[in-house]
């Protein structure tokens, strides 16, 4: 017998749940292999021995990839911080005011987003390369690749995200709360502040982590517009993989995995937190 409310799968459901589970596993067990392997004793990165956490260990005493880390840590700080205020600015603007040219700058936003990686890690390359040609002719200063470059390029890319992110909570915020500031004779920055700030805030800290998400994962762009000297940690272990894969990449990698999903589980939660924030407030004032 049945119990109330349940009803028995039909055939395509089960076909449909199986379809379910194989895509999980196809996606999920090669990173499950690689957790796994990562507390390997063996130098062989395909044969298992016994657990071990050398690898972890050796992550924490390689100098380069101490270096790589430190580097990751930079660029990630500077791009997120600087991407999330341009990136915020940028929804406001689009969001809140109208002016000419509007549509074409809409569109651009979303350029990053769309263009492949490649495209436009050698649109950055030729204009710093161009760019420090013309400093140098003009008042004999010519800058090198270098962090200062992957930072400017990670924010090229990271204020699209944060712009569509913020966008997105601007989007389900009622403005009549920012036009009952205004008839409570409040300035622009004072209902920016008071009133649309808090509101927005969960989702300016979600823009905020996937920027930083993003920021500490890339490999194409980084690789192009990187210097001597300036080697984040994703293009350090591609570096290795080039050379062959061993046990210490699966440590690194699993390090780097750990932390990417930390970052997309707290940006999600910001995300719903501002969502129930404004559900609450309209329910509120009706």
């Amino acid at each position: 017998m049945n119990l109330a409310g349940v009803r028995p799968k039909s055939p395509t459901e089960r076909l449909l749940a199986a379809n379910a589970w194989v895509v999980y596993a196809f996606f999920y067990a090669p990173i499950l292999v690689l957790i796994v392997f990562s507390f390997n004793a063996n130098n062989n990165v395909g044969i298992w021995t016994e657990p071990s956490l050398r690898w972890y260990r050796d992550v924490l005493s390689n100098d380069a990839v101490l270096s790589a880390i430190k580097v990751s840590l930079i660029v990630a700080f500077v791009s997120t911080v600087v991407s999330t205020i341009l990136g915020t600015m940028t929804a406001l603007s689009l969001e809140r005011f109208r002016y000419r040219g509007q549509r074409a700058f809409d569109g651009l936003v979303y350029l990053p987003i769309i263009i492949p990686d490649v495209t436009m890690a050698v649109m950055l390359l030729l204009f710093f390369a161009q760019g420090f040609q013309w400093l140098d002719a003009a008042i004999g200063w010519r800058p090198s690749f270098g962090i200062g470059t992957i930072s400017l390029s990670h924010i090229a890319f990271n204020i699209s995200f944060v712009a569509v992110v913020v966008r997105a909570r601007l989007g389900q915020m009622d403005p009549g709360l920012e036009e009952a500031a205004a008839d409570l004779y409040a300035t622009r920055w004072q209902t920016f502040r008071r009133v649309t700030l808090p509101l927005i805030a969960p989702g300016v800290a979600g823009g905020a982590l996937l920027a930083l998400t993003l920021s500490l994962d890339d490999v194409v762009i980084t690789s192009f517009v990187a210097g001597p000297g300036a080697t984040t940690l994703p293009v350090y272990v591609f570096g290795l993989v080039r050379r062959g894969v061993t046990p210490l990449i699966n440590a690194v990698s699993t390090l780097m995995l750990v932390a990417s999903m930390l970052l997309v589980a707290i940006s999600l939660g910001f995300q719903r937190s501002s969502r129930s924030r404004v559900t609450a407030l309209g329910d509120d004032r009706e």
